[in-house]
């Protein structure tokens, strides 16, 4: 059985080396809306595959802290990138383009780290990541599966080189949650939500 979870930001971004003229040489935004697709052969102990009240947590987190926020690829130029962050205090920055591809393949990596690091104490069973959507606008996106999120052939995407501002850290409920997510450090889900 597949669940999804619709979640929405909004961000900007230039995406380097793309057909498009506006979309490589100019900032721009977009209303992103990422759908996270969980499945499981099995139910948990409320009969679900698991409960979209436990996504309100972590997982909540690692997608809002592109909310508002400009993304950066750390393969721009030096002079672009501290420019960016001289005049945002919410940013991002990848060793990967932020295209709606790319966004899938990192959030993609993000949740399905999350997710293995994080036991529950519900029932839950055997509950993977099948897939993110991310919606760069209404007629287009992208949908990112595990053979894409570690496929280096599309850019190797390491946690230790994802960069979350100050700004953004400090609005994640715990604030070492991604120095936790990148130590391996395990998750427990909460009895009640």
């Amino acid at each position: 059985m597949i669940i999804r979870k619709l979640f929405k930001f909004e961000n900007a971004h230039i995406v380097r080396g793309c057909s498009s003229v506006k979309c490589r040489s100019s900032v721009h935004g977009h209303s992103y809306k990422v759908e996270i697709l969980f499945e499981s052969n099995f139910l948990d102990n409320g009969q679900m595959v698991y409960d979209f009240g436990l996504m309100k947590q972590n997982i909540k987190d690692l997608i809002e802290s592109f909310d508002h926020a400009i993304t950066l690829w750390n393969g721009d130029s030096a002079e672009y990138i501290s420019d960016m962050k001289k005049h945002s205090s919410r940013w991002v920055e990848l060793p990967v383009s932020p295209s709606a591809e790319q966004f899938a393949r990192v959030i993609f990596l993000l949740i399905d780290t999350l997710l293995k690091q994080t036991k529950g104490i519900n029932g839950e069973k055997e509950v993977k990541l099948h897939s993110i959507i991310v919606h760069e606008t209404d007629t287009g996106y992208a949908q990112a599966f595990r053979e894409d999120a570690y496929n280096i052939q599309m850019g190797e995407i390491k946690l230790q080189d994802i960069v979350f501002s100050k700004e953004v850290i400090e609005k994640f409920a715990d604030n070492k949650l991604f120095e936790k997510l990148k130590n391996g450090t395990m998750f427990i889900n909460p009895e009640s939500v």
